[in-house]
């Protein structure tokens, strides 16, 4: 089942910060004994991936403090949970990007439908937490500084492969972020081969965040480029 194997990769993610630059921490819901995290997990899978279809992938930048970084689930906060795919939780947190993507899923037919076509991933599937000038550990990415992304890089590249795997090898990978995860992700695939073609989308929070009076039209656009 391809719900086991996505359990089994989300599982077994670890990254020591022995690798990181200073005042950089991984963030990383997996392994953190969280049992709510975990029943998640294993619910939602179970509910969109309990077949052997392959699946097209998506690739999103590395989980936010309030999004996955919360739920273990990318793009995917507590309303989404409750109200879309009607999974009840404990944990509380709302997430911008989180807002568009599933105003997409249910553009796209809803989650039955946009789930047996394609699965989130990431290019990190682990994020990262700096330490800011006023001693606050903010959401950082892993393309924010080129010290962090050349320490992570091994990682994502492991993690990119195994995630192509899970998906069933599809040539090609739709990328959320125009800018720089679009940029590093080309970087590592001119040195790896890893896909034929990477296709850019603006990224969920940049729609909702400078865009939002244009939601429709990005939805439209999105819909468009992933309707197989």
């Amino acid at each position: 089942m391809l719900r086991d194997k996505i359990l089994d990769f989300y599982a077994q993610l670890n990254l020591s910060e022995d690798v990181l630059p200073e005042k950089v921490r991984v963030m990383n819901p997996y392994q953190e004994g969280n049992t709510e995290v975990d029943r998640l997990l294993k619910e939602y899978y179970t509910k969109y991936y309990s077949d052997t279809n392959s699946r097209g992938l998506i690739l999103g930048i590395n989980p936010g403090r309030l999004g996955a970084g919360q739920t273990g689930i990318p793009f995917t906060d507590t309303p989404a949970l409750r109200e879309i795919c009607e999974i009840d939780t404990q944990i509380e947190t709302k997430e911008t990007s989180s807002e568009f993507v599933y105003k997409l899923v249910r553009a796209y037919g809803g989650p039955e439908i946009f789930f047996n076509d394609w699965f989130i991933g990431a290019a990190c599937p682990l994020g990262f937490l700096h330490l800011n000038e006023k001693g606050n550990w903010i959401n950082w990415n892993y393309y924010d500084e080129e010290e962090l992304f050349e320490a992570v890089k091994p990682f994502m590249i492991a993690k990119l492969k195994e995630q192509i795997v899970l998906c069933g090898e599809p040539s090609r990978a739709i990328v959320w972020g125009t800018g720089k995860n679009l940029k590093y992700l080309k970087k590592i695939n001119q040195q790896e081969k890893l896909f034929e073609e990477l296709i850019s989308l603006e990224h969920p929070r940049f729609v909702m965040q400078y865009r939002r009076k244009r939601v429709d039209e990005y939805l439209q656009k999105f819909i468009e480029h992933l309707k197989p």
